[in-house]
């Protein structure tokens, strides 16, 4: 919880009582690797924060799944749009590892909005951040080759090849995994 309080008083300059208040709401959760945090046809329900472990947003398939997300330590997931719009998910979030999460709930996520001066501005940032990952991978599939795109990945998270199979890794930017095969010979 240190992690996401250092976040707001960084960000937000949270005051102890808006903090408090935030807080009371959160619950911690550990999860056991590939545990479904939400599943297609359910609301999502929570925002959760990662202090732990990774997880997968993913649209299962009968051949083979289309991985599209990663959460990782230090940040907020959610199938925002079910949360937001109190719809069902089209999708799968799953975690790829043991994980430990600390999550509100949508109607304590209101309150807190409505209690406190800051909750507005938590929310706002949370959707900015979401949005951005988004935004960020979107335009990565429509303007990088598949070699970009996993070169680029490779930049900014070396990390991930060591904890994510490389099937998701494929999936994530949009190529088999075969094709990901040739290009980590290619560029090796």
């Amino acid at each position: 919880m240190e992690d996401i309080k250092n976040i707001y008083k960084n960000t937000f300059n949270i005051s102890d009582g808006d903090w408090d208040l935030f807080s009371s709401k959160l619950k911690k959760f550990n999860y056991k690797k590939r545990n479904k945090l939400v599943d297609v046809g359910e609301i999502e329900n929570n925002l959760s924060f990662i202090e732990k472990g990774i997880v997968r947003f993913y649209i299962p398939k009968p051949e083979n799944d289309i991985t599209f997300g990663f959460g990782f330590e230090k940040s907020f997931i959610s199938a925002y749009d079910s949360f937001l719009s109190r719809s069902p998910s089209r999708y799968v979030i799953e975690t790829m590892t043991d994980s430990t999460l600390w999550t509100i709930s949508y109607s304590d996520l209101q309150e807190v909005y409505e209690q406190s001066d800051i909750g507005n501005f938590i929310g706002r940032k949370t959707a900015e951040d979401l949005y951005l990952k988004k935004s960020n991978r979107e335009l990565s599939l429509l303007s990088l080759t598949a070699e970009e795109r996993y070169l680029q990945l490779f930049k900014e998270r070396p990390d991930l090849f060591l904890k994510i199979p490389m099937k998701y890794i494929a999936s994530y930017i949009g190529i088999t995994p075969q094709a990901l095969s040739r290009i980590r010979k290619r560029i090796s």
